[in-house]
């Protein structure tokens, strides 16, 4: 079974690798997207991935491709802090979703410690830099994979 997975990142992470390196590091976010296809293949799972700037367009792409997904990895940037909207599109979906942020949101500025996306995400990995994305791929496919095998029962 081939199973997908969108990964949608927010506002400003078009800029990974020159936005704040000490942050958020020099990988780019064209070299984790290729990272995660990569690790999709030999996980027979493959990626969408959508990043936008615009809170509207990340919400259009969620309602669009959900309902054709087995699960969501997304770095909602800033709007992780403040987005009702963004949060309401991802509850509204039936599939999983998993939470990443490349810094430990909680070791910032304390705008940063709460997170609206938090209690209605499957997961949540903060701080471990691009390979949050990597790890989440892997545990999304373990989901799927377990939820399927309910299914069968």
């Amino acid at each position: 079974m081939t199973m997908r997975i969108l990964v949608i990142n927010g506002p400003n992470l078009n800029t990974l690798g020159t936005r704040e390196p000490a942050v958020y590091g020099s990988t780019t976010l064209a070299q984790i997207v290729d990272m995660l296809h990569k690790r999709g293949e030999e996980l027979e799972a493959g990626i969408e991935a959508f990043q936008s700037n615009h809170e509207g367009a990340l919400i259009d792409f969620i309602q669009q491709r959900a309902a054709q997904a087995d699960g969501i990895i997304i770095n909602p940037g800033a709007l992780t802090h403040y987005s009702i909207a963004l949060r309401d599109a991802l509850a509204g979906v039936s599939i999983p979703a998993i939470e990443v942020h490349l810094s430990n949101i909680y070791a910032r500025e304390g705008f940063r410690h709460q997170s609206m996306i938090a209690p209605i995400a499957r997961g949540h990995i903060v701080g471990v830099g691009w390979r949050g994305y990597l790890l989440a791929l892997e545990v999304l496919v373990e989901l799927i994979h377990e939820a399927h095998a309910k299914e069968k029962l």
